[in-house]
């Protein structure tokens, strides 16, 4: 069912006008005693999922005992993560998802089911693992909110996704992530129907309906001054909810082009991007924008590692970036590889396959150390002085000596590609 709706691509939906919402809602779902929170974490401040969830604290106080962001891999939040993004809340009511223990496991989708909606890509179960919380907790209203974008895993982010991958189980989350990399990036971003998607919608239909939870999905893009926005608002109990999400996120949030680019420069805000992990949003958002023979530089000062997981850190340090065929062939005589498929996954996203250069531009790791993972090196200083972001304005710029290149101020808010490579 779907509870409210609004958003266009000229729409801008006020801070008073999201709390009146929710308390409509809120008041139309009826009394709750034990209300459970799962918002993104700090990487996805930008959702807007953060001041969401403080509203839905102030509604309803103390009923509102537990707030799990759906970290999925990602790091613990800091404190002054958890005060920037969610206000006033206390903190002794946020808790911390451990995706290798505090599981529950709901059930799973057979190999089968995998291997059909795969197209034959992979051969495996799927085990469908939220954490225990969800189950054990007697919630009696659980909120997942968060925002629809492009996605590399699974085509569009959020809905299910926040359930089953982010407050997910180790084995969930790494066959998910080398389900959709083993199918092709390219085939999946950018659509709402992938074969992820399919597999988690098997797992709601068939093991979560039990669960009651209701989705808050925000649709974020830019105005006219290039400050962002909220352009949508959905919130319902089922597909529909994500769906409608979806088709305006690739409306805003989708730059078709008309030509393949040359040169992109994007940047990673210190604060949300530290790790290649979540940095490589840079090369799989950009990667059928970018020409043969092209070339993406990433400024990246917040750069400190490749993974924000212990063991996948040691396994992109020891692997690098390679070619999905040459990655696969990893997987295939490799053990320590072939037990962890997120890290597969992510070596695979964040290759140009060869077909264009990735400089990295670090803010806390040497030249050695990148190109060490097999991607160039390029000074920050040196970067930053030729390539400005306080200076530069997102999309096509021409610099002083003549060089034209396209800027990205945050890979995370979108997807570019350009027709020829997206229509094959």
């Amino acid at each position: 069912m779907l509870y409210y709706k609004r958003g266009s691509e000229e729409d801008v939906i006020t801070s008073s006008e999201i709390k009146d919402a929710l308390s409509k809602v809120f008041d139309d779902l009826g009394i709750k005693e034990k209300v459970l929170a799962i918002p993104p974490d700090f990487t996805r401040f930008y959702s807007r999922a953060g001041e969401i969830t403080n509203y839905a604290y102030q509604y309803y106080k103390d009923k509102l005992t537990d707030i799990l962001p759906a970290l999925g891999t990602h790091f613990e939040m800091t404190g002054h993560e958890i005060e920037k993004m969610f206000g006033d809340i206390p903190k002794d009511i946020f808790r911390v998802h451990k995706w290798k223990d505090d599981l529950a496991t709901l059930g799973e989708v057979p190999s089968e089911y995998v291997k059909m909606v795969s197209e034959g890509k992979v051969d495996f179960s799927w085990p469908a693992q939220v954490n225990k919380l969800l189950v054990e907790g007697s919630f009696d209203l659980i909120l997942s909110i968060g925002q629809v974008v492009p996605h590399e895993v699974i085509g569009m982010a959020n809905y299910n996704k926040n359930i089953f991958v982010g407050t997910g189980g180790q084995e969930g989350i790494n066959k998910s992530h080398f389900l959709g990399a083993a199918y092709g990036m390219e085939k999946i971003m950018g659509r709402a129907d992938s074969p992820v998607r399919k597999v988690l919608n098997y797992a709601s239909k068939n093991f979560a309906k039990e669960l009651p939870i209701i989705y808050i999905q925000t649709v974020i893009g830019k105005d006219e001054n290039n400050k962002l926005v909220m352009r949508g608002l959905y919130i319902g109990d089922d597909y529909e909810c994500f769906e409608k999400a979806a088709e305006l996120s690739l409306k805003v949030n989708f730059e078709m082009l008309d030509e393949p680019l040359k040169k992109v420069v994007v940047y990673l805000e210190p604060e949300e991007f530290k790790s290649t992990w979540l940095g490589n949003k840079s090369v799989y958002r950009t990667r059928m924008a970018i020409a043969d023979g092209g070339e993406l530089i990433v400024l990246a000062p917040g750069l400190r590692e490749f993974g924000e997981d212990p063991e996948i850190d040691r396994l992109i340090w020891k692997y690098g970036y390679f070619t999905t065929e040459e990655t696969l062939d990893k997987v295939a005589n490799n053990e320590d590889l072939k037990n962890n498929l997120s890290a597969a996954a992510h070596l695979i996203h964040g290759s140009s396959e060869g077909r264009f250069k990735i400089t990295y531009c670090p803010g806390k790791l040497s030249k050695e150390e990148i190109e060490s993972v097999n991607y160039e090196y390029a000074s920050l200083t040196e970067m930053l002085e030729r390539y400005n972001p306080s200076v530069l304005k997102d999309g096509f710029n021409k610099m002083e000596d003549g060089e034209e290149i396209f800027y990205i101020s945050n890979p995370a808010l979108g997807l570019w590609a350009y027709k020829e490579k997206f229509n094959n």
